[in-house]
């Protein structure tokens, strides 16, 4: 009787691991993908091979006149020349340079507080370029969303995401913190808390000064009296 209970405990772990074997082997190759260079690329600061594995975290530094690919599952990445870039499964941590991707699986760009990602999981190709403090985000096929993290805005306009059409282009400085609408006449907005209480400071200091007047001034530290 034990041996037939054994033999049915191990069919039932058998059954459950086959279940669960392909989503663990898919979630393991989801995060690994293939560096290949042409020369001229450094892996986690050392000099790439032609072609090597890498794995979430993996850091790729192109020079110049010197190219890279990333190729994973579902998704290719043309890396350019003087590209600095974090590998993080379906994530790419652009420092700055050139990225091309090709990719089924939205995969996203990240570059501070900006993130960029397909808009649906259909074949996109876009371009993501950092460069002298400026992201330009070009989609080449389907559309891309632009999602800017921290964002401060006027209330009559708080969404922070805006979207880069098939055949569009468009630039964004890499900051986002500061970002504000400026009025008709151009001058810039501030968000500081003394610029927000400025209204009120005139006003009050008046109101201090009638009653320091109208009570006759401060009295003297050692007054007199006849």
């Amino acid at each position: 009787m034990a041996g037939v209970c054994l033999l049915e405990w191990r069919k039932l772990v058998c059954g459950v691991m086959m279940a669960l074997a392909p989503s663990a082997l898919l979630a393991q190759y989801s995060e690994r993908a293939l560096l290949r260079s042409d020369g001229g690329t450094w892996l986690n600061q050392s000099p790439a091979p032609a072609v090597s594995a890498i794995f979430p975290d993996s850091l790729v530094q192109t020079q110049a006149e010197h190219s890279a690919r990333i190729e994973a599952q579902g998704s290719t990445v043309l890396i350019g020349p003087e590209t600095v870039v974090q590998f993080q499964g379906l994530e790419l941590a652009l420092d700055h340079g050139l990225l091309q991707l090709d990719t089924s699986r939205e995969m996203k760009v990240l570059i501070g507080c900006i993130t960029i990602s397909p808009v649906n999981s259909d074949r996109t190709e876009y371009t993501v370029k950092d460069v002298d403090g400026k992201v330009r985000i070009a989609a080449l096929k389907s559309d891309v969303k632009v999602h800017l993290h921290g964002f401060r805005r006027a209330k009559q306009s708080a969404n922070s995401d805006f979207i880069v059409h098939e055949g569009e282009e468009k630039t964004h400085g890499e900051h986002c913190g500061g970002y504000l609408p400026r009025p008709a006449d151009g001058t810039p907005l501030t968000e500081g808390w003394l610029d927000s209480a400025a209204p009120f400071v005139a006003p009050v200091a008046i109101g201090i000064a009638c009653i320091w007047i109208c009570r006759g001034g401060p009295e003297p530290v050692s007054p007199w009296k006849p």
